[in-house]
């Protein structure tokens, strides 16, 4: 009996090549494994497709509940965004995938897995370390990042093997997606100089054909999490895909920017993330209303480094334990509610109210009720001010030049 394989499978060209190279290279018996992260497949087409191609056995699961509450929202809670721009959409699902494939590799008694990544990828990082954490035993296999084939010659490959692809020599898109966000990959896009087409996006309009007419949101949050759209109450995986829906439909959610991926090469990358991009916006509003000064620009460093945890593909480390323990501290006040307006491409915060809020009304107005008292801001200056004064006196005005000096002739040429 031959030794079995557990493929993480797309149903793409790269996963779909696989079957029959994994087979005529290392005799093993193939079983796929299709995770459902919001895909939007017909997964029992992916099923059908995978058996055709060879696998001995096929497995479709729906793990949408569990990315949502086990990943995204933590990383919502965190604020993570890598490199201040990408969700990580296509980064938070790998460790999960890897530790389901390590799942069932276990159920089937197979020796290894494998996945579908190529060798200047950082998809190959987070597969393989999560695997090397949950169950250093197994062989790790990426044909992709063994064969040696151009896109091309793969998609030869597979139709050499009589496997349907999704993609054409024209249309040669490789595109990830998920729940909290689309990535869009090679053809035109590896020129940085060239607009991403139309084409490309499926989840947001261009700003040209957006409605007219501006659209509100609210958004409830318990704990950091969201729990509520407009008032009613929504399980976290509903509320993403209907945020996915109506923020999409106001061109909101697009991502053109230069990477720096994790092998150590720049790379052009296209994204959509429409739930993603208000969600995170309107999270960091709550927290701007109840989160100290302090605690605000500590998260922001905790933020980065969250990011580029997932991003580095190192979700299942005691590092992440540490920072999750911290980022779950943070967010036991940030409950309440934000409003966004969305418009022509821009979604922008009008409103939050929060029952935690460090917004004291009082203290901020000039109008009547205003119980500030402003006799005590001069002491509270000259406190503050006093070691600027010291220098002053000891150093500064010593210096008849230096990078703080107004140039002679200056004030003269404004009077004038």
């Amino acid at each position: 009996m031959a030794d079995k394989v557990v493929l993480a499978y797309s149903g793409g060209v790269d996963t779909s090549a696989a079957i029959p190279w994994l087979k005529e290279k290392y005799g093993f018996d193939v079983i796929t494994l299709c995770l459902d992260v919001g895909n939007e497949k017909d997964f029992s087409l992916v099923e059908d497709k995978a058996i055709k191609a060879g696998a001995v056995k096929s497995l479709v699961m729906d793990i949408k509940d569990i990315f949502t509450r086990y990943f995204i929202f933590p990383a919502l809670q965190a604020d993570a965004l890598y490199e201040g721009q990408y969700p990580l959409a296509t980064a938070l699902s790998r460790p999960l995938m890897a530790k389901m494939l390590v799942d069932v590799a276990r159920q089937e008694g197979a020796v290894a897995v494998a996945h579908g990544c190529t060798g200047k990828g950082n998809d190959q990082v987070r597969f393989d370390v999560s695997v090397m954490a949950l169950a250093p035993d197994l062989k790790i296999i990426a044909p992709a990042r063994e064969w040696g084939m151009t896109r091309e010659e793969t998609i030869s490959y597979a139709l050499s093997k009589g496997i349907p692809l999704p993609v054409t020599k024209k249309s040669p898109f490789s595109i990830d997606e998920n729940i909290w966000g689309r990535s869009i990959e090679c053809g035109v896009l590896e020129d940085p100089w060239v607009e991403p087409p139309e084409e490309v996006f499926a989840w947001t309009k261009p700003v040209n054909k957006t409605p007219e007419k501006s659209r509100y949101l609210e958004i409830g949050f318990e704990k950091g999490v969201p729990v509520s759209l407009d008032g009613k109450d929504m399980d976290g995986t509903s509320l993403i895909i209907e945020m996915n829906k109506i923020v999409g439909e106001h061109g909101i959610g697009r991502i053109d920017h230069i990477e720096n991926r994790l092998v150590g090469i720049k790379s052009r990358e296209v994204y959509e993330a429409p739930a993603a991009t208000a969600l995170l916006k309107a999270h960091l509003a709550l927290e701007a209303l109840n989160l100290s000064k302090q605690q605000m620009r500590f998260k922001e460093k905790v933020a980065s480094e969250y990011a580029d945890m997932i991003y580095n593909g190192l979700w299942f480390t005691s590092f992440h334990q540490d920072m999750a323990a911290y980022v779950q501290s943070s967010q036991r006040h940030i409950s309440g509610v934000i409003k966004l307006k969305l418009w022509k491409g821009n979604c922008v915060v009008v409103g939050r109210k929060s029952p935690k809020s460090l917004y004291n009304f009082s203290l901020a107005t000039y109008d009547k009720g205003d119980v500030f008292d402003q006799r005590d801001s001069p002491g509270f200056i000259h406190i503050w001010g006093l070691p600027v004064k010291v220098q002053a006196q000891a150093q500064l005005l010593t210096q008849a030049e230096g990078p703080m000096s107004i140039p002679p002739g200056v004030v003269k040429q404004l009077k004038d």
